[in-house]
């Protein structure tokens, strides 16, 4: 009887150990990454950030799940429904990190050039699109794009953060243009308008930049001034967390790793 009360107690701790593992498998966040080819770059000698900020969180406490893809802006991400397949996993306690900007600038109409292109600027404007078979499509500007990203990320119960796009390899009397008269300026103002964390992106590699200089900056950009190697997109990677790190109260901090001393 003894025995078989032992054999009892060591299947239900078993059972329960099981349960326990998977309770926590479940309910472990995860930080999605939406953005373009500046976050996600597949092609040989070229990186994204996106795929390597994994390397700077404790991925035992937390998934990074880089859904980002080459050649979209905020208004084709959507319209392919790359955002209905990050929403249909999303979850409480999740995170969503979103960095456009790269695709967008195009006037929008229904030509190869202008499938991306969005409306300039944060407001309601609207232009109606027919394409060839008929169909219809509304095209917003680009702040309304990023509100329906944070505020859709928010019914979900995770946390959206708007970052600016990353800078190109352009100069100008030794410094880097920044984009905060644009696409920059208006992600910040979204994020600002939407009471979530901005992180500069832009500004703060761009000061890297200068740091190292043109042509150690050159070594990072493999055939053109906007996609990176590795080397940089690790670069930008540090970038994303140093801004993270601005804002010390932000949830999403707990689950970076911690420096070994």
């Amino acid at each position: 009887m003894q025995q078989k009360n032992l054999l009892t107690a060591l299947l239900l701790f078993v059972l329960a150990g099981g349960f326990l593992a998977s309770f926590t498998q479940k309910t472990k966040p995860t930080l999605y990454i939406i953005g373009d080819s500046t976050v996600r770059n597949t092609n040989e000698g070229y990186g994204g950030w996106g795929t390597y900020i994994a390397e700077l969180f404790d991925t035992t406490k937390i998934s990074v799940s880089n859904q980002a893809m080459a050649g979209r802006s905020t208004r084709t991400f959507i319209k392919e429904k790359r955002w209905d397949k990050v929403m249909s996993t999303l979850k409480p306690g999740d995170f969503v990190i979103m960095q456009f900007g790269h695709n967008e600038g195009s006037v929008p109409d229904t030509s190869k050039a202008g499938y991306r292109g969005v409306l300039r600027g944060t407001g309601d404007e609207t232009k109606e699109l027919t394409w060839k078979d008929g169909e219809k499509e509304v095209v917003q500007t680009y702040g309304w794009y990023l509100r329906k990203f944070v505020r859709e990320a928010k019914e979900k119960g995770a946390t959206p953060i708007i970052a600016s796009m990353i800078p190109r390899n352009q100069w100008k009397d030794a410094k880097v243009p920044r984009a905060n008269k644009d696409f920059g300026k208006w992600a910040k103002e979204t994020a600002q308008a939407e009471n979530i964390l901005f992180i500069d992106l832009n500004e703060i590699t761009a000061q890297k930049y200068e740091k190292m200089g043109p042509e150690q900056v050159k070594t990072l950009f493999p055939t053109d001034h906007t996609h990176t190697n590795p080397e940089g997109a690790r670069i930008n990677a540090a970038s994303v967390v140093e801004g993270l790190k601005m804002n010390k109260k932000h949830p999403l901090n707990k689950y970076l790793k911690k420096k070994k001393s």
